[in-house]
């Protein structure tokens, strides 16, 4: 592991985002490199993913593959009738928050990312996803009544971490398809823009910074979410949106959290295609005053990633980041 030169992992973070020059390039890549982040939240957490089993809304999720990802099979709520009988976790219940108080300590210098909960993904684990997707046209109302439940449980969250120190919130929803986004702009920008507009207020409020998770196309919502209030887009895809449509129009204005693309260039590029693509992605997406997050994908053998196509990315992240520190590393 390099030092970081007199800026420590949580300075290097906080001055990337706030695009006020850090010293280097901020990064969370495997240990044997370089993780500025601390990531905790709720243990149990009311947004758990289950490989197997039933959640704590009462879906049941099944897994039949090599991942440690599921998919729910059995949904708690196909009928609206059953609302009021839905399972909803208590987010406030103590024992989820047990040893919260001793996090930032953890912590230490590096940047502390609470967890925060999906109000989109959770809706058709919920429901399932098409009935989420007729419920945006037939039962609006009934959807943003269970989405404000989700909103709910961020803003407690957000209160928690920021009486306790933390420094972000993070959580995801996966918004786009391969070439569009899920539902129209025009519904999205009706239905969630304004909750992710209070997650991301009182977030702020707090002292914490907003990250959020999308993959897939989001083009036609990031500017939407820009004026929400996000602070960081984690984006594990790029190339299906073009680092140069998504340089001209977000560059400087939200910063970018990026592994090489996950799908079109560690999957299936060279280590020299490899590289490169680092260099152009963090010249185009990143600015000398910051704006740009190296990371990594944490399941590699998931997607076909091979030890040899992670090595080259880290390896050349950390030689972008001695190039940044030297003054040497030119952005487009």
């Amino acid at each position: 592991m390099e030092p970081l030169h007199g800026m420590n992992g949580r300075e290097m973070v906080l001055k990337t985002v706030h695009f006020q020059s850090p010293k280097g390039l901020a990064m969370t890549l495997p240990k044997e490199y370089r993780y500025d982040f601390y990531g905790w939240g709720p243990n149990p957490s009311p947004d758990a993913r289950c490989k197997k089993g039933v959640d704590e809304w009462g879906a049941v999720w099944d897994n039949i593959g090599t991942t440690s990802l599921g998919e729910v099979k059995q949904f708690p709520l196909l009928d609206w009738e059953d609302f009021p009988k839905l399972k909803i976790p208590d987010v406030r219940e103590e024992r989820r928050w047990k040893g919260i108080e001793e996090v930032r300590e953890k912590a230490g210098d590096k940047f502390l990312c609470g967890s925060g909960f999906s109000i989109y993904e959770r809706l058709h684990f919920i429901r399932s996803l098409e009935n989420t997707w007729i419920d945006i046209y037939e039962n609006p109302e009934k959807l943003c009544e269970l989405m404000d439940i989700l909103v709910d449980m961020n803003l407690y969250a957000i209160e928690m971490y920021g009486k306790y120190g933390f420094d972000g919130l993070m959580f995801c929803d996966d918004w786009g398809l391969q070439d569009s986004l899920m539902i129209s702009p025009k519904h999205w920008r009706e239905l969630w823009k304004p909750r992710y507009q209070r997650i991301f207020e009182a977030a702020h409020k707090a002292g914490l910074v907003t990250i959020l998770h999308s993959c897939g196309y989001i083009v036609d919502i990031l500017d939407d979410l820009i004026e929400a209030g996000l602070d960081v887009i984690q984006m594990d895809q790029q190339m299906n949106m073009g680092l140069d449509l998504l340089s001209r129009r977000f560059r400087g204005r939200i910063t970018f959290y990026c592994p090489v693309d996950i799908q079109a260039v560690m999957a299936f590029g060279n280590e020299s295609t490899i590289r490169a693509y680092c260099r152009e992605m963090v010249s185009k997406l990143g600015t000398p005053t910051g704006g740009f997050i190296a990371g990594y994908y944490s399941s590699p053998q998931s997607v076909g990633h091979t030890p040899e196509a992670i090595r080259a990315m880290c390896e050349e992240f950390m030689a972008i980041d001695r190039e940044i520190r030297e003054g040497i590393f030119q952005y487009v």
